[in-house]
């Protein structure tokens, strides 16, 4: 019923319970999930969850966050990943200005050089983008045939309307649930039915009324039903559409 488009399962803070949770997760209704890595040690894990379990399936690359610590290797390792058929993207990769663990020059090279390898790959892209929304649109301008969907929005309409002409997806987690996001719904309620997902960011960004526990892909119902209720829509309409859309984006039959 629901594919979770975005979950770090990987996380140490699935250390103690990692494989009961995934295995609970088909009773759940959770038909998928796909697991992004943010280095390449957390990606070489992502695709070890995917090779246990048939519904995980994986993705390659290095977040912002830890541009400033890649290896010469890093691209050969992430091409090596994605030659696996269990992974489907080269993620989680991007921009983020909150926090700058990294140097936002670097971070905007090993996020060009991630782009480039999406696009000689021909691989779609999971994008991380905070308080970069200029420079992430001008970096994806610059590969037009790469295809890629933006998790955890949380920029203005305006701006999701030219991620959305540039043929990329928008996806959203339990932060439009929160009572302190008002810029969420008029979003929500504008995506065309076959461009928008839906994740946990699991183990984060919990959706009400569980903010504050550790997160995990049983939770994407309370996600679906908030925007069911935006949309004017069934939950399992919500379902439907972001399970078909997430398959169609990461060519999984």
């Amino acid at each position: 019923m629901y594919f979770d488009t975005h979950a770090h399962f990987d996380s140490e803070k699935f250390e103690g319970d990692r494989l009961e949770v995934l295995a609970s997760m088909p009773a759940a209704g959770v038909d998928l999930i796909l697991d992004p890595g943010s280095d390449i040690i957390t990606s070489r894990a992502a695709l070890a969850l995917a090779e246990q379990f048939d519904f995980v399936y994986a993705a390659a690359g290095v977040h912002p966050h830890e541009a400033e610590e890649v290896t010469d290797s890093y691209l050969a390792d992430i091409e090596e990943l994605c030659r696996h058929p269990e992974v489907k993207a080269i993620g989680e990769i991007g921009l983020d200005y909150h926090y700058d663990f990294s140097p936002r020059e670097v971070q905007r090279k090993v996020f060009a050089a991630q782009m480039a390898l999406a696009r000689d790959l021909d691989m779609p892209v999971i994008i991380h983008d905070r308080e970069a929304h200029e420079d992430f649109l001008n970096i994806m301008k610059q590969f037009p045939t790469v295809r890629g969907v933006v998790h955890c929005y949380a920029g203005s309409l305006e701006m999701s309307r030219d991620i959305l002409k540039a043929g990329y997806n928008i996806s959203f987690t339990g932060s439009i649930t929160f009572k302190n996001n008002k810029k969420a719904p008029p979003i929500v309620a504008a995506m065309p039915a076959d461009r928008y997902m839906i994740e946990t960011d699991a183990p984060y960004m919990t959706p009400v009324p569980h903010r504050g526990k550790r997160n995990d892909s049983s939770y994407l119902k309370y996600i679906a039903e908030f925007i069911a209720d935006i949309r004017g829509i069934t939950p399992e309409q919500v379902a439907a559409e972001t399970l078909e859309n997430g398959k169609k984006f990461f060519g999984i039959e």
